[in-house]
C-alpha cells in the first residue's frame, strides 16, 4: 500500500502545528508594585535628606578667582553667600546680582557649585580705557563707556578723557543730539581703534562734539580724528602718515581719504 503523498504530509503538518502561539503578558503582582513604590519613596527621601538635612552637602567654603584690583575678601563680603546652608539651596542668580550691584568694577561673574561643600566665584573685572578727572579723583571708564569706579590715583598709561562740548555753532547743534554719555562712548570707540604705538603715546582724548574728537600725544603732538566713524581706515591712514612725516607735530585724519600733517 502506497504511503501518503508529499501534499498530504504537508497538509497534516500544517494541521498539527496550528496558529502561532501568543505569549500572554504577565501583569506584575501587587506585592511587587508595593515593593517598588516603597523603594522609590525611600530613594527620594534619602536624596532629599542628603541634600537638605545632612551635613554631607553643607556649604563650608567660598573660593574666589580672577580678581585684580578687587580682593577676594571684598568679593566674598559683597556676595554674602550663606555659609552653613545646604549647598543645593544657594540661589546662584541672587549671588551674581548682589556682586554686580555692590561691585560695579565686576564685568562678568560665574557662580558655580563645587560639590559637596563649595561655591566658586569666578570674576572678570572691568578694565579702564579712559579716565575722567573729577576734582582730585579719577573716574574709570571701560570699553563700553561704563563709568564703573572712582579712584584717588590715576591708573598708569590710561589716557584722560576731556569733555569740552562746544555751546555754539554747529557743534552746539550736535550736542543737542548727542548727550555726554553718547560722547563718552564715541571717545571710547576712538580709543579702541588707535594703532598700538599711538595708543601707548596718547595722553588725552578731547571731545568737543560728536564729530570733533582729537588726541594729545606725548611730545606735544596732536591728532584731529573727527568722529568715531571709519575708525579702521583712519588708524591705517594715521600709521602711514606718521611713517611718511615722522617730524610732523599735527596729524589730521578726520577725513580718512585725505589725511594731512603739518609742523616740524
Amino acid at each position: 500500500m502506497a504511503g501518503p503523498t508529499t501534499a498530504e504530509r504537508g497538509a497534516r503538518q500544517q494541521e498539527s502545528s496550528g496558529p502561532p502561539r501568543v505569549r500572554r503578558f504577565r501583569r506584575p503582582r501587587l506585592r511587587t508594585i508595593i515593593i517598588l513604590a516603597v523603594a522609590l519613596v525611600l530613594v527620594a527621601g534619602g536624596t532629599v535628606w542628603v541634600l537638605y538635612g545632612s551635613n554631607w552637602t553643607r556649604l563650608e567654603r567660598v573660593s574666589v578667582s580672577g580678581t585684580d584690583v578687587l580682593t577676594p575678601a571684598q568679593v566674598r563680603e559683597a556676595a554674602d553667600v550663606p555659609v552653613g546652608d545646604p549647598l543645593v539651596s544657594v540661589d546662584t542668580e541672587a549671588v551674581e546680582a548682589r556682586l554686580r550691584r555692590k561691585l560695579p568694577r565686576i564685568d562678568e561673574v560665574d557662580v558655580e557649585r563645587s560639590w559637596p561643600h563649595g561655591i566658586g566665584l569666578k570674576v572678570t573685572e572691568r578694565t579702564p580705557v579712559l579716565i575722567v578727572q573729577k576734582g582730585r579723583n579719577f573716574v574709570e571708564v571701560d570699553d563700553e563707556g561704563v563709568r564703573f569706579a572712582t579712584v584717588s590715583k590715576a591708573p598708569k598709561d590710561v589716557p584722560t578723557l576731556e569733555l569740552e562740548p562746544a555751546r555754539s555753532g554747529s557743534a552746539a547743534a550736535s550736542l543737542r543730539r548727542f548727550d555726554d554719555d553718547r560722547l563718552v562712548r564715541e571717545a571710547v570707540r576712538v580709543a579702541g581703534r588707535l594703532p598700538g604705538k599711538v595708543a601707548r603715546d596718547t595722553r588725552v582724548v578731547k571731545v568737543r562734539s560728536y564729530d570733533d574728537i582729537s588726541l594729545e600725544l606725548s611730545g606735544g603732538r596732536t591728532v584731529s580724528w573727527g568722529s568715531g566713524e571709519q575708525g579702521v581706515r583712519k588708524a591705517r591712514a594715521l600709521t602711514a602718515l606718521m611713517k611718511a612725516t615722522p617730524d610732523a607735530r599735527h596729524f589730521d585724519v578726520s577725513v580718512a581719504t585725505a589725511p594731512a600733517s603739518s609742523g616740524s
